[in-house]
């Protein structure tokens, strides 16, 4: 065997990121860049940063909703094209062929991950306006503000991505990961402390309509195998998503009390699947996030529960006027 051979040996190994926070305190319950350190030391978890696809969508979904939309509204299943920084046409292309040319809501359209309604809510607002929220969630990665940034072409880290979907369950304040909370000397003196760090990004009614729709995601949209396939039965939201040439899978998936993110791929991005079946988030991410949840709701001495839910006043009706199914027909 060359030293080619062993390089392009070690390349073809799928690479995982992988994080899960307490939205609520910052603590930093699970964190792993990859499968062995002896082999694999560069750390997919806060180092390495790949396109998130379609998991940027909640942000912008939270800026329509920020803005006054509510998850019922209607908008028509078409094509959408807008104007890039230059000038030219971008319509976008989806990759599902269900509902064309019906009027989807606003929360189908999440569940279902669909581009054409994204890019009509870009084109409501500006890529700046997106921009400028993202770093709210405290995205410190570059983003370019242009229009296809609402189909995530943006490279962020599982990290970031995490730290940000912490503002979900957490009516809208964020809070920045917390790895160490206090440091003590030999004799058990404290030397220091740490505090978790909060950073309210949007409303708490803007929070309720997210989870509301996020829900969606897994009751029925594109993250649904977690529960037919998974069994997992808790509340909890979730969102999906795939980049370009099927190289990155990603998850992100949230309860009550946790916040997690998987991202699955090659270390280098020439690394990919030959279809969208096998190298989508919902195949690639997602089981390694179901399998986390059932290790974690399956020891009791963790103290999560399944029955949890999200702490929405019962006064709080998303679903008002919203007759049809979020399911994909």
């Amino acid at each position: 065997m060359t030293p080619m051979d062993s390089i392009r040996y070690l390349k073809h190994f799928l690479r995982c990121g992988f994080m899960s926070i307490d939205p609520t305190t910052g603590h930093v319950k699970a964190y792993i860049g990859g499968p062995n350190f002896s082999h694999f030391q560069y750390d997919m978890a806060t180092s390495g940063k790949r396109q998130v696809g379609s998991t940027i969508k909640p942000y912008l979904y939270t800026l329509a909703m920020e803005e006054g939309l509510w998850p019922c509204d209607k908008v028509m299943n078409l094509p959408v094209t807008l104007k890039d920084g230059n000038g030219n046409n971008w319509t976008p292309r989806n990759s599902s062929k269900s509902r064309i040319g019906q009027e989807v809501t606003l929360r189908w359209a999440l569940a279902n991950s669909n581009n054409w309604i994204s890019a009509y809510l870009m084109g409501l607002f500006t890529p700046e306006s997106l921009v400028k929220l993202m770093q709210s969630f405290g995205i410190r990665s570059h983003l370019d503000p242009v229009v296809s940034l609402c189909l995530g072409p943006a490279d962020i880290s599982v990290a970031e991505m995490v730290d940000a979907y912490t503002a979900f369950p957490n009516k809208g304040i964020r809070v920045d990961p917390l790895y160490v909370t206090r440091i003590e000397d030999a004799n058990g003196n404290v030397i220091a402390a740490f505090t978790p760090q909060m950073h309210e990004i949007f409303s708490e009614s803007t929070a309720h309509k997210m989870i509301y729709m996020l829900k969606s995601v897994v009751d029925g949209g594109t993250g649904g195998r977690i529960r037919g396939r998974y069994g997992l039965t808790m509340p909890m939201g979730g969102k999906t998503g795939t980049t370009q040439n099927n190289s990155d899978g990603w998850f992100m998936g949230f309860t009550p009390s946790l916040v997690s993110g998987v991202w699955v791929g090659g270390e280098d991005r020439s690394i990919h699947f030959d279809n969208i079946a096998e190298g989508q988030g919902a195949s690639m991410a997602l089981p390694i996030w179901a399998l986390y949840m059932k290790k974690v709701l399956g020891d009791n001495t963790l103290g999560y529960s399944a029955q949890e839910n999200f702490n929405i006043p019962s006064s709080f009706n998303a679903n008002e006027g919203c007759e049809e199914n979020v399911f994909v027909e």
